[in-house]
């Protein structure tokens, strides 16, 4: 049976557990090697991953491609620009004659729906590196962060201050499988879809206040307010003043709490110099998961 890692909620938690631990087992057996170097299963070993961009990438294509040199295998990276996918092919054929020619599909992409269609006629993996709905991996990378520097995840309270979503959307789905909480502050307009908020069902708080979803919170996490394709700037800007995250907000947190942030980081707008560059963000230990995050997915997809 393929495996395809398209959504954090369809997959069941015992299985998202043992992703996450097996990222977490994959980066401690790496500890003092070079980035180069082989893990000793090479569950990639002569296999080679396509990876398929609609959207600019830079922690999402260089973590993909170390994650496969250090699996053992090869990539291929492209553009969607630069494939007939982008004069107007059909997903269906894409996905058809990439599945005679690689043995996975990472693709971030506009469309959530397309990332869907390309799987049902694929014949091989398809792991969701962005889509307009859902950011999966990134979720799994925050979550193996805050368990190195807080332990397990369950019980935990997170924060969310900005915009709703497609990362606050991957939040809320693994909320309940994971077992922590999740608050959302962010302006009316600007709410996480409800059709995603209802997946994370008692285990997500919905707010206008920022104060509310930090105060007592082990983890304040935020995202950039203008996302690649949004149109709307300046009201973006008006509508978000007074949800960026500063010292005073992080004070409202819990005395540990950390801060987490999936970059590229508009400073001076979602966060402050101070909080980013400060001993209470991770930010720089939750990119260079992305790798370990993803290695663990692409390993799981293989064993399918």
């Amino acid at each position: 049976m393929t495996r395809h890692f398209l959504d954090i909620h369809r997959l069941d938690a015992t299985t998202l557990r043992a992703i996450l631990d097996d990222a977490h087992a994959r980066k401690a057996a790496r500890k003092g090697r070079p980035k180069g170097w082989v893990d000793a299963d090479a569950p990639a070993k002569d296999r080679v991953l396509a990876m398929v961009f609609e959207k600019n990438s830079t922690r999402t294509r260089f973590s993909f491609d170390a994650a496969m040199r250090q699996l053992g295998g090869a990539s291929i990276i492209v553009n969607a620009g630069d494939m007939q996918l982008g004069r107007g092919e059909p997903v269906e054929d894409t996905a058809r004659v990439l599945s005679r020619m690689v043995d996975a599909v990472m693709i971030r992409a506009n469309s959530h729906e397309d990332v869907e269609n390309f799987a049902r006629f694929a014949t091989v993996p398809v792991v969701n590196g962005l889509t307009d709905r859902s950011h999966p991996c990134q979720i799994l990378a925050d979550l193996m962060t805050i368990e190195e520097h807080r332990g397990p995840i369950a019980g935990k309270t997170i924060a969310w201050v900005g915009d709703g979503n497609n990362v606050c959307h991957s939040f809320m789905h693994a909320a309940p499988l994971f077992g922590f909480q999740f608050r959302v502050a962010c302006p009316a307009e600007y709410h996480p879809d409800l059709h995603d908020l209802a997946k994370g069902g008692d285990d997500v708080f919905l707010t206008g206040d920022p104060q509310e979803a930090v105060h007592g919170a082990d983890v304040v996490v935020t995202d950039t307010w203008v996302s690649m394709g949004d149109q709307d700037y300046e009201a973006r800007l008006e509508a978000f003043e007074g949800y960026g995250v500063d010292d005073a907000l992080m004070d409202a947190a819990a005395p540990d709490a950390v801060f987490l942030h999936c970059l590229p980081a508009h400073r001076g707008e979602e966060v402050t110099d101070a909080v980013i560059d400060g001993p209470r963000s991770l930010v720089w230990d939750e990119a260079e998961n992305r790798i370990h995050a993803q290695k663990a997915v692409l390993a799981w997809c293989f064993r399918g």
